[in-house]
């Protein structure tokens, strides 16, 4: 074995000598550097067109952090092999990867190797031959707790970071006749080979495990996000310029310190033009409480740079605070007040709830408003997020200057955002456009306007955290006192991420039409967008996401469909034009089920034969506002047929008639709209004077048809009962 191990580690690497550039096929901006193969240290950051939500740090591999020497060269050739598939000597390996590994998964799965061959290196092993299945579990159990830097214990481990780590241990074993220096034994096998997922425990999963951001959440959420984009906005921009535009503290012909005159002519400023004096910030004034200030010192808050900068100069000594200076400063004190310095005349916007005019914004310190500045961009975050849908890699993709606006007809434009898809394509991504509502074209404005260098081409986002934007910002303003001065209904506890509104976005359009997001976005005119989005672009980022909607709806009309066939076999009944089809299509169904336990007394029925049954009648189910439409037929659609276009592939629910509709049908769960629309209408019938006659039998006929509707549903619910409960 010793002879052995000679031979290996006097082999040269197949990559010895070579560019990593070169190898992995990158191209470098000009002014970074191209580390060598054999190189401890790569510095990656100028790989062009690297994706701009990987952070700078994820890009260095120093592979010095490996504690046995040995082993970096095998880190090296894992690394590199990851990246360059097609390179003869990884080509040829049977369990390699085909295709290069992103940037980001190659860069975890570093994070994840390291402390692999650390851990050996603790326990005694010198060479990767000596390494057992005993080994691996060991340190799969020391892996499925997450600890701080102390060692306590903090949580368990997630399932998919227990597989992350089997599959680095498991493809140094896959990639064992590409290393030179050490490898495992030709006969281990880490796992036997079993599936990382199948190991770390993660059952399968017949649904997407991202929940929806809950209603009680997403309400007031995404209802303040848009009151500060839209309300609160133009006037922080404003305020920002305002700041910005603030003379400097040094530099110029500034004088370091003022006399005693340039202070008393200060203050007179302040008494002749009422200014308060500015406020110190809490943190100065705990310094100077440290520093032996009496805390019931008139003075202890006044914040002295501020006068001198007033008249030139930079700085103030504590030596020139004489007791002459002190009562002139007291006397202007007690006549102007103090106040923070910017925000001091607010403009006044309606309040989110009540639209009573109050100030936007209290006065503010200068680091207060950068604060607000983060509020602001997390808010045009959120929304951009929440109607769009795009994902971390997408929003991290947007530039200054990416909005696209072009005219579709007359007084109609359509916005676009200019992005790239990174998720599953080459380095550098695939250049796409997503059509999005004007609220996110305004979000995206905002943010513009928030950009500290909003030159052409800067990214309008850069690397996103939206959790601590989120945590720290946003939702800290909207809970606290300003957000309560505004009318802004508070957010509930409960995670919030970029994956969960993704999510929250496909399943409103697909299943809640009058849901919590139609209570601030109009959701037809969203899934207008989305749908021209994906026309325009079929293989582009938001087709993906209407492949995910439409998963969603077929997942909902199945679920509605057998709800109302519990409902039929319960006697209650569907009503309007197309409700007898309905039920005879719901009888079918029935006796099929009945006629299967029949054949198979032995084996129950199940919901899943039951759904198989109901699939293509509810592959035409379509939502209506107040009722259900099964469309079935193109021509027997009114709705087609008002509008001249019988062959058209989807009902027009703008022109639904469905109390003449052959295929409607109505439910209990649209009794409430119903309802609603006969006590509206008999008031607007009881506002009117004797000379509106024509709108009188207008309304008129209006409420006949929805006291029609509404005794036809309460009639299929209770009529038929005894007759239903017979048979079943």
């Amino acid at each position: 074995m010793t002879e052995a191990l000679t031979i290996t580690e006097a082999a040269s690497s197949p990559f010895s000598g070579v560019d990593v550039f070169e190898l992995a096929g990158w191209t470098v901006v000009e002014g970074f550097p191209r580390p060598l193969f054999d190189q401890d240290v790569w510095d990656l950051r100028g790989i062009r067109g690297r994706p701009k939500h990987l952070a700078a740090g994820q890009l260095i591999w120093d592979f010095t952090k490996i504690n046995n020497p040995r082993w970096r060269l095998v880190a090296k050739e894992l690394m590199i092999a990851y990246c360059s598939p097609a390179h003869p000597a990884v080509a040829q390996l049977p369990h390699a990867y085909r295709t290069p590994r992103a940037l980001a998964t190659t860069s975890r799965v570093r994070d994840l190797l390291f402390p692999w061959l650390n851990w050996l290196t603790s326990q005694g092993i010198a060479s990767l031959r000596e390494v057992t299945q005993e080994h691996c579990q060991r340190y799969l159990a020391v892996r499925s707790t997450i600890r701080d830097k102390h060692g306590q214990r903090l949580r368990a481990a997630s399932p998919s970071q227990k597989r992350a780590v089997v599959t680095a241990v498991m493809d140094l074993a896959f990639y064992a006749d590409l290393f030179t220096n050490d490898r495992y034994s030709p006969s281990f096998r880490p796992w036997h080979f079993t599936p990382p997922a199948v190991v770390a425990g993660i059952p399968k999963q017949a649904e997407n495990k991202t929940q929806p951001v809950p209603d009680h959440i997403l309400q007031p959420l995404l209802a303040a996000c848009l009151y500060i984009v839209d309300t609160l906005g133009p006037h922080l921009t404003v305020l920002l310029r305002q700041v910005e535009s603030r003379p400097p503290r040094h530099g110029g012909a500034r004088r370091p310190n003022p006399t005693f005159a340039d202070l008393a002519r200060a203050l007179d400023e302040h008494r002749s033009t009422g200014d308060p004096l500015v406020e110190m910030t809490d943190r100065r004034v705990n310094e100077r409480l440290a520093t032996g200030w009496d805390p019931d010192d008139p003075l202890l808050r006044v914040n002295f740079l501020a006068l001198a900068v007033r008249v030139g100069c930079c700085e103030v000594r504590s030596h020139m605070l004489t007791p002459g200076f002190r009562q002139l400063a007291e006397d202007t004190l007690a006549k102007v007040g103090l106040a923070k310095p910017w925000a001091r005349d607010a403009a006044t916007v309606p309040r989110a709830d009540t639209q009573e005019l109050v100030p936007w914004i209290t006065p503010l310190h200068t680091r207060e408003v950068q604060d607000l500045e983060g509020v602001a961009r997390q808010a045009a975050l959120t929304v951009i997020a929440a109607v769009s849908g795009m994902r971390n890699s997408e929003l991290a993709e947007l530039l200054v200057g990416c909005r696209r606006t072009r005219e579709v007809g007359p007084g109609m434009v359509r916005h676009s955002l200019a992005s790239k898809i990174i998720k599953g394509q080459k380095l550098g991504g695939l250049e796409d456009e997503w059509v999005v509502l004007e609220e996110v074209h305004r979000a995206v404005e905002l943010a513009e306007q928030l950009h500290p260098h909003p030159g052409p081409g800067e990214s309008l986002f850069g690397r996103i955290s939206f959790h601590s934007g989120y945590t720290r910002a946003l939702r800290p303003f909207v809970n606290g006192p300003l957000g309560r001065s505004l009318g802004l209904a508070p957010i509930p506890d409960g995670t919030v991420n970029l994956r969960m509104l993704r999510r929250t976005l496909a399943m409103e359009l697909a299943y809640r039409p009058n849901g919590m997001l139609a209570a601030k976005i109009a959701l037809k005119h969203l899934s207008v967008v989305t749908t021209e989005g994906y026309t325009a672009r079929p293989g582009g980022a938001q087709a993906k996401l209407l492949a995910e909607i439409n998963e969603h709806e077929q997942e909902r009309n199945l679920s509605l469909a057998a709800a109302e066939f519990r409902n039929f076999q319960q006697g209650i009944l569907p009503s309007g034009p197309g409700a007898q089809e309905l039920i005879d299509f719901f009888t079918h169904v029935d006796e099929e089920l009945a006629r299967q336990e029949a054949t198979s007394p032995h084996v129950r029925s199940s919901d899943q034969d039951l759904r198989n049954l109901l699939a293509k009648r509810a592959g035409t189910l379509h939502l209506g506002t107040a009722n259900y439409c099964w469309f079935a037929g193109p021509g027997k659609a009114l709705c087609l047929k008002l509008a001249g276009t019988p062959s058209a592939t989807k009902p027009l629910a703008g022109m639904c008639d469905s109390a003449r509709c052959p295929q409607a049908t109505h439910h209990p769960c649209h009794r409430p709209i119903w309802a609603e629309t006969v006590t509206q209408t008999k008031t607007f019938l009881g506002s009117l004077s004797r000379s509106q006659k024509t709108e009188r039998i207008r309304l008129q006929a209006e409420l006949d048809r929805a006291q029609r509707v509404l005794a036809e549903i309460d009639a299929a619910r209770s009529g038929p009962e005894q007759e239903i409960h017979a048979d079943h």
